[in-house]
């Protein structure tokens, strides 16, 4: 399945490509996707993503991408650092997830919410020029991407030198006290609370995502290998997630 997103003078043209199924997951799990979120992290995936704009360094004025924006909110936080005069572009795969971020965005009355504009979009193709951005975040994205090294190489091209990219994810910790811990709490705390929701099959793939996800040191390595200039991976939540922090 492939879709054009819209063409204007930032935008290249471009057509997102990925597998049905994963699409399909995203796309069932969108609306209980924030209610979940909050139940399965008792409200502390907000914090974790406070950290990860922070560390992009966003400002007033600053034209900036969420890139698997999903509903919305690393954009919303971004929204608030560049404010008016600012810019945010958040891009995902997924129409459901968008459509959900957009509904969002005029609910909240927050008047700097209206420089967000959401693109259907593809994390291996980016659909805008060169050096563009003067911040990137990836929120729980990393881990689904077909090809990790492309999505890291599109986020270096589109990124201005000097500029940083902050991708926030589950951590694929080397303890193993903590990996047994994080695989417990998928089978014995997510698995049955997304089950209430009937969308125990969509969740119970995370254990196998994480387990084929790459270290802090990994991440640190992709991101030199594509150019980066410095690459610092922090683990944060415990050692559950980890923010991988990349400047160009």
């Amino acid at each position: 399945m492939a879709t054009l997103v819209p063409s204007s003078s930032f935008f290249r043209p471009t057509l997102i490509r990925c597998t049905n199924e994963r699409r399909a997951l995203f796309n069932r799990i969108a609306p209980v996707y924030d209610n979940l979120n909050d139940l399965l992290s008792l409200g502390q995936h907000r914090i974790w993503k406070r950290m990860a704009v922070s560390w992009t360094g966003a400002k007033l004025g600053d034209r900036v991408l969420d890139v698997c924006c999903g509903s919305g909110d690393l954009s919303f936080l971004l929204s608030d650092k560049v404010g008016c005069d600012g810019k945010v572009i958040g891009l995902d795969f997924s129409k459901d997830q968008l459509s959900i971020a957009s509904s969002r965005q005029q609910l909240l009355s927050n008047k700097s919410f209206t420089n967000i504009e959401w693109v259907e979009g593809d994390a291996l193709d980016l659909p805008f020029m060169d050096g563009w951005f003067d911040a990137i975040t990836m929120g729980y994205g990393l881990r689904n991407v077909v090809d990790k090294h492309k999505a890291m190489q599109e986020i270096f091209r589109v990124l201005k030198a000097g500029s940083t990219v902050s991708i926030l994810d589950f951590n694929k910790s080397n303890e193993s006290l903590t990996s047994t811990f994080a695989e417990w709490m998928i089978d014995n705390v997510v698995v049955p609370v997304a089950s209430g929701y009937g969308l125990s099959e969509e969740y119970r793939y995370l254990k196998s995502s994480i387990r084929e996800f790459l270290t802090g040191k990994e991440l640190e390595k992709l991101a030199l290998q594509v150019g980066f200039s410095d690459a610092r991976h922090y683990e944060i939540g415990g050692g559950l997630m980890g923010c991988l922090v990349a400047k160009r």
